[in-house]
């Protein structure tokens, strides 16, 4: 993805709360039509350190670009691990689009490189999924991003047996507003 793809869609984002917020802001325009693929997205949002939201779609089933508008939403206003972003937080919150790779499966956690990877993992009706940049962030190593994602999916990191789950990786190319745009 192109630095004007990725600005695009960050400009997209912002201008979807932003409509939310406030009904009267006009809708921007970008160029759609290098935003057709199907891809899996993650739309997160952070004021400060502080994550603020953070909601998305394992695999694309439709354009990128109407991913990225109904995530945006999703996490400003439909995470419930948080209150709905308000108007007086529209300036201060930084939207940042992690676009994924297909996940593949993996047989062993000494597959799994922190830093590059993203993990799934599913066990019956639990599911957990950790972005790749969680592990850096929080300084995990692959043991304790493992740990974090099966806590994530509700399973008991300490009884899980691995040979009981479905262990997958993915990919993300990550982009912020801080790193991309000047004037939010």
């Amino acid at each position: 993805m192109d630095t004007e793809q990725k600005k695009a869609l960050l400009k997209l984002a912002r201008n979807t709360i932003t409509r939310k917020l406030l009904p009267n802001t006009d809708t921007v325009s970008i160029d759609k039509s290098k935003l057709e693929q199907f891809q899996g997205a993650f739309v997160t949002l952070h004021i400060g350190e502080n994550l603020k939201g953070c909601i998305g779609y394992i695999i694309g089933f439709q354009p990128l670009h109407k991913s990225i508008e109904e995530l945006a939403i999703a996490a400003a206003f439909k995470d419930s691990r948080f209150s709905p972003l308000s108007v007086d937080e529209l300036d201060k919150v930084e939207i940042e689009i992690s676009i994924l790779s297909v996940p593949s499966e993996i047989k062993d956690i000494s597959q799994i490189v922190v830093g590059k990877h993203g993990l799934i993992i599913t066990s019956g009706a639990y599911k957990g999924l950790l972005l790749p940049q969680v592990a850096v962030e929080q300084g995990w190593d692959r043991d304790e991003f493992f740990y974090h994602t099966c806590m994530k999916a509700g399973m008991n990191p300490k009884t899980v047996k691995i040979e009981d789950c479905l262990i997958q990786v993915f990919e993300a190319e990550i982009f912020s507003e801080n790193e991309l745009v000047n004037n939010k």
